[in-house]
């Protein structure tokens, strides 16, 4: 693996030291700043030429500045000769702007997949993209990986029995996400009915098959945003009888009233990944688990040519990885 090299945008830079440590391999060396009109310089401080380079970057708030930050990356590391570019995004922004729901609007997520393309990119590394379809959008290959396992291997350590166990679909557009949950897990599936209007989220009813009373309801989702439809799900969880009620997401976006919500809410825990750089002590009953081992497991398989799907079931310690 002597050719392969890992760099850092300034998202995410904890994450991807990390991700160095797992694969043994020193962080690359680049300058990124600002010139004093807010335009962003780069420059790498080593040679690339000729090998096989993995740019991690969230394009997490402030998503354009992110953003624009990995394609200048990008176009530095294909005019520096490299062999193959690989874009390791562990939150991809715009990814829910990924279809027309009424007229005049734009379809973002595949403008940014085409921004991506354009820059010189040759791959992919995104991980629980809010659309799956976004795979489509690129015409290099993606490898789309998910927290699930980290998530569930968290879950498991809290020794739910499984009869008490609820796994709990925060919308019906997440009910097949909760479903492979609930199945990974052991549990009962349920899910709430929600009804938007305009900007305003209702938590209409919860459909279970069986009684909630009593039980620990685990309510999880691609993101955390502004939390207000995860925390309307948690209250109407508990108003149904939940005992014990746990949030979670891979990726923690936390905007908006996002940690007034989660304050107040009716809930044991919250976990999150670090896709995205959170505060520490950011809330007294938040865990942010590490994708880190993920990651890095993925970038070796793809600069080896090993299968990534795979990686899923090979190795079970990769999700307790630190």
């Amino acid at each position: 693996m002597s050719d392969l090299r890992v760099f850092s945008g300034r998202a995410n830079i904890n994450l991807t030291k990390q991700i160095c440590e797992y694969l043994g391999s020193p962080l690359g060396q680049v300058a990124i700043g600002n010139f004093p009109d807010g335009e962003i310089r780069c420059k790498i401080d080593q040679d690339v030429r000729g090998q096989d380079i993995f740019i991690v970057q969230s394009t997490c708030p402030p998503v354009n500045d992110n953003l624009m930050e990995l394609l200048i990356l990008i176009e530095s590391f294909k005019r520096a000769s490299a062999e193959r570019i690989t874009a390791v995004i562990p939150y991809f922004g715009y990814a829910r702007q990924d279809r027309k729901d009424e007229g005049r609007v734009p379809i973002t997520a595949k403008l940014v997949a085409n921004l991506l393309t354009q820059a010189g990119v040759n791959r992919i590394l995104a991980m629980d993209l809010h659309a799956a379809q976004i795979q489509g959008f690129f015409d290099i290959p993606v490898d789309h990986l998910t927290a699930a396992p980290v998530l569930e291997h968290y879950i498991r350590s809290l020794n739910i029995p499984t009869e008490q166990l609820i796994v709990v679909s925060p919308d019906v557009g997440s009910i097949k996400r909760a479903a492979s949950h609930a199945e990974s897990l052991g549990g009962r599936l349920a899910y709430i009915d929600k009804r938007r209007s305009g900007n305003r989220v209702e938590q209409v009813k919860l459909i279970a098959d069986g009684p909630m009373e009593g039980k620990t309801a685990i309510l999880l989702d691609d993101m955390i945003s502004t939390a207000n439809s995860i925390c309307g799900a948690a209250h109407l969880v508990r108003k149904h009888g939940a005992e014990k009620i746990y949030i979670g997401a891979a990726h923690g976006v936390l905007c908006g009233n996002a940690i007034e919500n989660l304050k107040s809410a009716p809930v044991e825990g919250i976990v999150l990944t670090d896709t995205i750089p959170l505060p520490d002590e950011l809330l007294p009953n938040l865990k942010v688990l590490s994708v880190a081992a993920l990651l890095g497991e993925a970038i070796r398989r793809i600069h080896c040519h090993e299968s990534v799907s795979r990686l899923f079931t090979d190795s079970m310690q990769l999700w307790s990885w630190k």
